[in-house]
């Protein structure tokens, strides 16, 4: 599978999109926690990501509550599952990290969930900042708490829980 990527002007800064054979596998802030190696992203393509784009923009505009994108995120079975969840947290809503521990049951800790968000790479796409911490207050995101304080500003979830 051969990766490519674009960047895209966001009102968070410079985007970078990654994509392999039509699914989109990253969104990635400038200095993100953890962002791959960019060599992995393949070679520069201004083709290919215009549904993306057009969607991210629609959203940043207030014109969009959710995504109708080819994605792909890259992680394990555990992460994906996490990643599925929050996925389902509707536009406009705040869960837990405990309540996302709760639903994936077991021995799993708000701690182990907060690991799997933070490796999401498919930032707002899937909407990891919708994820607070037991008291409402924002705890961690991967492009820092003032884009985590945007997004939610945008979404007009500041206080409310899903």
């Amino acid at each position: 599978m051969t990766a490519s990527h674009t960047t895209v002007d966001s009102p968070l800064g410079e985007l970078t999109l990654v994509a392999e054979e039509g699914r989109l596998t990253g969104v990635y802030f400038p200095h993100h926690w953890y962002k791959p190696d960019p060599a992995t992203f393949g070679p520069r393509a201004d083709t290919g990501f215009e549904d993306a784009v057009a969607q991210l923009a629609e959203y940043f505009a207030g014109d969009r509550v959710g995504f109708d994108l080819a994605i792909e995120p890259r992680g394990d079975a555990f992460q994906c599952q996490v990643w599925d969840l929050i996925a389902a947290i509707p536009y406009g809503h705040t869960v837990t990290y405990g309540a996302l521990a709760r639903d994936v049951g077991g021995p799993v800790t708000p701690k182990d969930v907060g690991a799997a968000v933070g490796r999401n790479p498919l930032s707002v796409i899937v909407p990891c900042h919708r994820v607070v911490g037991q008291d409402g207050r924002l705890t961690g995101y991967a492009g820092g708490l003032a884009r985590k304080r945007f997004l939610l500003d945008l979404e007009g979830a500041s206080a409310r829980l899903f």
